[in-house]
């Protein structure tokens, strides 16, 4: 083992992985970054300086044992590394690739105050990609099975979080969806060059192997009632996420040529991977102008999705300056790399039509804003200035302000409260998690509202522990022992 020097964090900069070209990326839907090496990805561990106080874990929402699996790979010990990763995250190599670790771990690392934070993210992703093709697998030969079983809803973040936690003690988890790829949003929402979507399917074979059942294709209300699922089945978890887009409210967002983010990310995906669904037509944007309007990631998958497609040009619109973009500075960096611009500080206040064709917009009014006072959630408002509207050539505008819950009938009908949001209702004390209904528990984006996906993660987690609580199946805690 290769022994590093305490000062290996100032002797060593922060080198990420291989970044392919702009020029060559734009031309293909393949993630842009590549992978570590075992010696390079010892190399940037062996940078972390083990805080008395480890501020990444912090800011982790799973609380990662961060600097405990970095000094394991830094000791070549990868199926270690691996199993340790696993016991606070369920999707590793997904967080590792899709979190915005600039606005989380590596944010809080203490690096990253001039030296360069440790390279958190690419290692995670590295741990789990390399222990999985050098055979690694969670070992449940210890497990007994208890002969409980809890019914999923939802393949996404949430439900495959909730999956995962329930085999690990015994307990046999059915998972339903709609669609028939696992991964909910993972598959059909993020694109392909952030996310490719055989990782995906190789986290359903590893659920598999632990015993986890999918039942794909097979949508509740439809062809299965969620009262049938509460009868026959020990618990119930929904994992539903948010897929009502958030409305500007202003004149002309009903035009031919306005696209909501979603169905225009999710029809692309088809068209990637060769499939189709009629609900998700695919919206081409080749030779057009595009504006997306939005400052999120969600906004930064449509702007990069665009420029991939070939789109003349492509405009990202947003009423706050860019220091209080909600997304991920890294997606903002790579959109302004493959040809992106970004106007900030405009409001859109109207979509200007009246051509002819499919696509009569003809652009967007906008007002320049001013950043004032902070609001109740510590963001500064974007307030208009008078006099200073704009109008800006478009083809195709893109809205992307976020999404919201949308309620089914079914969750009423089974005595499952939603508060006024259309959010799902779950206990504030007692057993976390759990509905109005005793039997049915809820998380992720349905439950927060619309999250990061690693925040999903952990509530399925900790959905699938009060599931075991409610059931008498004792849990055991993660604990990072690392010698």
């Amino acid at each position: 083992m290769k022994q590093y020097s305490n000062l290996h964090f100032i002797e060593t900069p922060r080198k990420d992985p291989t970044e392919v070209p702009v020029a060559i990326r734009v031309r293909d839907w393949n993630e842009i970054y590549g992978q570590y090496q075992a010696e390079s990805a010892a190399d940037q561990s062996a940078r972390c300086i083990n805080c008395g106080n480890p501020y990444c874990e912090w800011e982790c929402p799973v609380h990662n044992f961060i600097p405990d699996w970095l000094r394991l790979v830094r000791q070549g010990r990868l199926f270690e590394a691996a199993e340790l990763s696993h016991q606070t995250n369920s999707l590793p190599e997904i967080c590792g690739r899709i979190c915005p670790q600039d606005r989380l771990c590596e944010g809080a690392c203490t690096l990253n105050d001039g030296l360069g934070a440790v390279t958190i993210g690419s290692i995670e992703k590295y741990i789990t990609d390399e222990a999985v093709k050098q055979g690694w697998r969670p070992d449940l030969s210890h497990v007994a099975p208890t002969g409980k079983r809890v019914a999923v809803v939802g393949a996404g973040p949430a439900g495959l979080a909730c999956a995962d936690v329930l085999a690990r003690h015994g307990i046999q988890a059915v998972v339903y969806d709609r669609n028939k790829r696992i991964g909910g949003l993972l598959t059909w929402g993020i694109p392909p060059f952030k996310l490719e979507k055989h990782i995906v399917e190789t986290r359903r074979e590893i659920l598999e192997g632990m015993g986890v059942e999918f039942r794909l294709g097979v949508e509740i209300g439809r062809d299965v009632e969620l009262s049938e699922l509460i009868d026959s089945f020990d618990a119930v978890f929904l994992g539903l996420g948010a897929y009502k887009y958030v409305r500007g409210r202003f004149p002309g967002e009903n035009l031919p040529g306005v696209v909501e983010s979603l169905p225009f990310l999710i029809g692309n995906v088809h068209r990637v991977l060769g499939t189709n669904d009629p609900a998700f037509p695919y919206i081409d944007v080749d030779g057009k102008r595009v504006i997306v309007l939005g400052g999120g990631d969600t906004a930064m998958d449509c702007v990069r999705t665009s420029i991939r497609q070939g789109a003349f040009s492509v405009t990202c619109a947003y009423r706050r300056d860019e220091a209080n973009m909600p997304g991920s500075r890294k997606e903002v960096r790579n959109a302004r790399d493959e040809g992106v611009e970004f106007l900030f500080n405009r409001q859109p206040v109207e979509i200007i039509g009246g051509g002819a064709g499919d696509d009569p917009v003809e652009g967007v009014r906008v007002i320049e804003t001013r950043m004032d006072e902070a609001d109740e959630n510590g963001r500064r408002k974007a307030e208009p200035v008078e006099g200073s509207e704009q109008n800006i050539p478009a083809d195709v505008v893109i809205v992307a302000f976020g999404f919201r819950p949308n309620p089914q009938d079914w969750l009423t009908d089974n005595n499952i409260e939603t508060e006024p949001s259309g959010r799902i209702a779950v206990a504030m004390s007692g057993l976390a998690h759990q509905t109005s209904n005793e039997k049915v528990f809820a998380g992720g984006d349905m439950v927060r509202g619309a999250d990061l996906v690693v925040t999903a993660v952990f509530e399925g987690r900790e959905a699938a522990k009060s599931i075991a609580k409610k059931l008498g199946v004792e849990m055991q805690e993660a604990t990072a022992k690392v010698a």
